[in-house]
């Protein structure tokens, strides 16, 4: 695939997972709304309420970078607020029109990202990154907090697809950023990942063929270990190795202060 290809490839994929969201939310009553997720504190309004608002801020980097400069020094001195998922710009906002705030910033950063050179980098919260990653980190924050919604409501996910290779490949190239993230350096053995994908017909594999350090397993496990929103011991992912086993005690893939992922037994549906 050209840049151009990869690029509108995780633009669609991007809008069909958000789609997915979006229907499951979009004929809640308010009771639904309120449902509490595994996230400490977080109802599911709470969840699309932190969406809405980091879609926002993604949609002013993809638009304006000077202005995005601007907009971020202002979320880190009110940290606490952009992350507590309901700022007051939004709490303010009924369930109607908190979910069209969704629907149009994400929008306009799709757009916007569409609208790019491939290999124009956009500034993000840690280091800029080119469209495709961008889009990327926006498609993993959504599914991954899409889970959370799903399994708040009690309602069975949709069957995994092809679409998680994009989360898989993020949660793979951000082992060196769990450790830098936490003032650490990585350990030096490489670690493999073979995955097996969705449809039953592929491996995904990362890292050199030889190296004895592994993750093996469900695609989906990896993606949900790797965003944080299961424990490798609830998964059925197989982990050999000091560093792949030190990895996974660590890992995270999205940008922000390091979190811990959660303890085992926690955090199920």
């Amino acid at each position: 695939m050209s840049s151009r290809e990869d690029l509108e490839a995780v633009a669609d994929d991007l809008e069909a997972e958000e789609q997915i969201l979006d229907d499951l939310v979009a004929d809640l009553d308010d009771d639904g709304w309120d449902a509490m997720t595994v996230a400490e504190g977080w109802t599911v309004r709470h969840t699309i309420g932190h969406l809405a608002s980091s879609e926002e801020l993604a949609a002013v980097a993809a638009t304006d970078e000077e202005e995005f400069r601007a907009v971020l020094a202002d979320v880190i001195e009110n940290l606490e607020e952009f992350e507590s998922g309901l700022p007051p710009e939004i709490a303010a906002l009924s369930n109607a029109e908190l979910l069209e705030r969704w629907r149009s910033t994400r929008d306009t950063t799709i757009d916007a990202v569409r609208a790019k050179d491939p290999d124009d980098r956009i500034a993000w919260v840690g280091p800029s990154m080119k469209g495709r990653a961008f889009l990327t980190a926006r498609l993993m924050e959504t599914w991954s907090h899409g889970r959370d919604i799903f399994d708040a409501l009690g309602q069975p996910p949709p069957p995994a697809s092809e679409r998680l290779r994009h989360i898989a490949h993020l949660g793979a190239v951000t082992r060196a950023f769990a450790y830098a993230n936490r003032g650490r350096e990585a350990p030096g053995a490489e670690v493999r990942i073979e995955l097996d994908a969705p449809s039953g017909g592929d491996l995904w594999t990362w890292g050199p063929a030889d190296a004895t350090d592994r993750v093996t397993g469900p695609a989906e496990d990896f993606c949900l270990v790797v965003s944080q929103r299961r424990n490798v011991a609830d998964t059925a992912l197989v982990v050999e190795g000091d560093a792949a086993s030190d990895w996974m005690t660590i890992v995270q893939c999205f940008a922000g202060p390091a979190t811990d992922p959660p303890a085992p037994g926690t955090r199920l549906p």
